[in-house]
């Protein structure tokens, strides 16, 4: 079997979403060509694919994700948040009390260490108010 590389999703030239047109069993070398729909999951960046994967490892456990990452809970939220855009989900607000179980001093701390930029944190402190 030859070597294998991530599929691309997006055209280098234009940036926009690849169409998937050929499929070929890797032993019978049997092709078929066509337009293939695709599910939001294959045009994940590496980074959202794995957060899906690391999610569902630890079961859906945010705080698990952040003690696996090494880091805070407001950067797991926010990486979390961006999976869930790259998917075309639309994000609802929640209450700052369930969003940041430590209140202002973690995203302070995920600002001081560098896990969250300045206007995340802005963001995410507005959302506490």
């Amino acid at each position: 079997m030859p070597k294998t590389h991530p599929m691309p999703t997006h055209c280098p030239v234009t940036g926009e979403p690849l169409v998937v047109t050929r499929l070929e069993g890797p032993t019978s070398g049997v092709a078929l060509e066509g337009h293939f729909t695709t599910h939001e999951f294959t045009r994940l960046n590496a980074e959202s694919l794995e957060t899906v994967r690391l999610f569902l490892k630890t079961r859906g456990n945010l705080k698990e994700m952040e003690r696996l990452l090494g880091v805070s809970y407001p950067t797991v939220r926010n990486r979390f948040d961006r999976l869930l855009q790259d998917l075309g989900y639309e994000l609802q607000d929640q209450p700052a009390e369930t969003a940041h179980p430590n209140g202002a001093s973690t995203i302070l701390d995920a600002l001081e260490a560098g896990e969250i930029t300045a206007e995340e944190a802005a963001t995410e402190l507005e959302k506490q108010r």
